[in-house]
């Protein structure tokens, strides 16, 4: 049999967590021809000596929803192994929409998600009215893969207007016309339907979002769109109003999630799992809940992550400790260089250090209500925020903390992380993880990505793009959990390999991918683990409008290939785009 590519010589890790085996791997047609020897001529071959040969990674938690209209090359995740990305996470989104909400969808998204709203504005193309006409206008090459959930914000403004943005309660006409939009998108392909309840998401105007205080009768009716079909996910954040200090909250919150994923009747729902500093034993009793819920029928699994989940602090970030203070919203609006300059003025810095933070949340800017939080703890939380290192490193202790360094300089730790900020010419930054990492070690996040109800998740790709860089997930699983993790319990790499590839897959419902198979798509990667690491996260100016982003590059992906045509080589784009839509159901294509 002649081929098109045969990757040759690879160590096989075919993504069902079996012992790995020598073959070879031969491509047509976009599809897996063979797995064995491969005698048969071919057009152009992958030298795989040394490496290993996995499906392609799947991210079931990306908000590529604007940067899809616009941008083909889906960057960072396509460095990082993953050849399928899943949007439409935590009900934001830009679809259905009437051309009058335009501003409305650009606002959410840019509070929710730390997205330039001047980049979105500018580079939205706005082509298309209902979820469909959103499914057609996207589907055109790009560098891998992707597939889309329709997203409560959009839907429930589409249906109510203003009404959904003022949080008054749908009626039972708008219900059921959420619930028929919502089936409809499915049929054309969607893979689904998500939801947010989170307390820290809001709009940039400091705003709930329109899904966050929808009813139980809203969330259960719009989910019984799902009866009766063989495709179609949940999916939901939610924190359980922690910020409002609601006891009763948590049963309240967990009632009506049940309710809503009962509603669909058997299909798959997800629920996003962390560790809460601010809450650090409710992951705990979510577990537990989730444990009840499945043995009861209920098919629920939990989104995890495999490191912290923090934020970047810099000079060019979205956030870092100083943007509230009086003396640096006078120079805020500087360009870099002119900002460094001004903060090295001894003058200047004594001026600052000597202020207080204003309250942020609410005055405009999208800055999430957790960062006023977080600067009235200063001194706290710099015992957890760190430097990376050129060889980023997510697991430190507390002796190579800011705080620790504060101490050993005899500076107040405020002072020291104003010190750390201007160097490099102001472009240092600093680490905090926020979530999964209270107790300044991975036993939690061990124990929640080895719970039988997880899915890996959470990235994030494509949002939060000032603040956060977590789409190397995939990346740090492979190589610091599957090879250099001395501080504890490790997972295997076949093991590692599973949980990003046919776990997904088999949630997803993506039939034709996550596994190496003969007749399966041909999405693969060729990696030399050995070697595999990522880089330190650097921003660039990229966006629409002159917006910018932190991206995150990897070193060690020899290919990856989407639909059998390399899109990465030696760690590098290939300038090829295979990549479509992905359209589950009797749609697929």
């Amino acid at each position: 049999m002649p081929y098109d590519l045969i990757i040759q010589n690879g160590l096989i890790y075919d993504g069902d967590g079996g012992v790995p085996y020598a073959a070879n791997i031969g491509i047509k047609d976009g599809t897996i021809a063979e797995i064995g020897a491969c005698d048969g001529e071919t057009t152009e071959t992958i030298d795989a000596s040394g490496a290993i040969v996995t499906p392609g990674f799947i991210d079931l938690h990306t908000h590529y929803d604007g940067q899809v209209s616009w941008d083909e090359k889906f960057e960072p995740s396509v460095y990082h192994g993953v050849t399928t990305v899943v949007m439409g996470s935590c009900g934001v989104g830009f679809a259905p929409v009437h051309p009058q909400d335009h501003d409305k969808l650009v606002r959410l998204m840019e509070g929710v998600e730390d997205i330039p709203g001047t980049a979105l504005s500018e580079g939205l193309t706005w082509n298309w009215t209902t979820f469909e006409d959103y499914m057609d206008a996207i589907d055109f090459p790009h560098t891998i893969d992707f597939a889309a959930q329709v997203v409560h914000d959009p839907l429930r403004v589409f249906v109510m207007g203003d009404r959904a943005v003022f949080n008054e309660p749908a009626t039972k006409d708008d219900i059921e016309q959420m619930r028929k939009l919502t089936r409809s998108a499915l049929e054309a392909g969607a893979v689904g339907f998500s939801t947010g309840r989170s307390d820290v998401h809001r709009s940039a105007d400091g705003e709930w979002t329109p899904s966050s205080e929808a009813t139980s009768s809203e969330l259960s009716g719009i989910a019984a769109a799902l009866k009766g079909l063989d495709h179609g996910i949940l999916q939901a954040v939610n924190d359980f109003d922690l910020e409002r200090g609601d006891p009763e909250a948590f049963d309240r919150e967990w009632k009506l999630l049940e309710e809503f994923a009962a509603s669909a009747e058997g299909r798959p729902f997800s629920l996003s799992l962390m560790q809460r500093d601010f809450a650090p034993k409710q992951w705990r009793e979510i577990l537990s809940r989730s444990e009840d819920a499945k043995a009861r029928g209920l098919n629920v699994s939990l989104q995890v992550a495999p490191r912290g989940i923090g934020v970047i602090l810099g000079l060019q970030c979205t956030f870092h400790p100083f943007i509230g203070f009086p003396s640096y919203k006078k120079i805020s609006r500087l360009s870099l260089s002119e900002r460094v300059a001004a903060m090295r003025d001894p003058a200047f810095k004594a001026q600052l250090l000597s202020e207080g933070s204003e309250k942020l949340a609410g005055d405009g800017t999208p800055i999430p209500p957790i960062a006023d939080m977080l600067l009235a703890q200063i001194d706290f939380i710099s015992c957890k925020m760190f430097r990376l290192g050129e060889n980023p490193d997510y697991e430190q202790s507390l002796e190579q903390s800011v705080y620790k360094a504060a101490e050993a300089d005899g500076v107040k730790p405020l002072e020291k992380i104003y010190d750390i900020l201007l160097e490099n010419d102001g472009e240092e930054f600093l680490y905090f993880p926020i979530y999964n990492y209270t107790d300044l070690n991975y036993d939690a996040v061990f124990e929640m990505m080895s719970h039988p109800q997880s899915l890996m998740g959470l990235s994030d790709g494509g949002a939060h793009v000032g603040t956060i860089c977590d789409a190397s997930f995939p990346s740090y699983l492979l190589y610091y959990w599957a090879r250099d993790r001395n501080k504890g319990s490790t997972i295997s790499l076949p093991e590692a390999v599973k949980k990003l590839t046919s776990e997904i897959a088999d949630f997803a419902g993506f039939k034709d991918r996550g596994r190496l198979k003969v007749g399966l798509k041909a999405n693969i990667n060729v990696i030399d683990h050995a070697n595999l690491r990522i880089k330190p996260p650097r921003m660039v100016k990229d966006l629409p409008a002159g917006g910018q982003r932190l991206l995150q590059n990897a070193e060690g992906y020899i290919a990856t290939l989407v639909d059998g045509v390399p899109v990465i080589k030696n760690d590098a784009l290939t300038g090829a785009l295979p990549g479509r839509l992905v359209r589950v159901g009797a749609a697929a294509n």
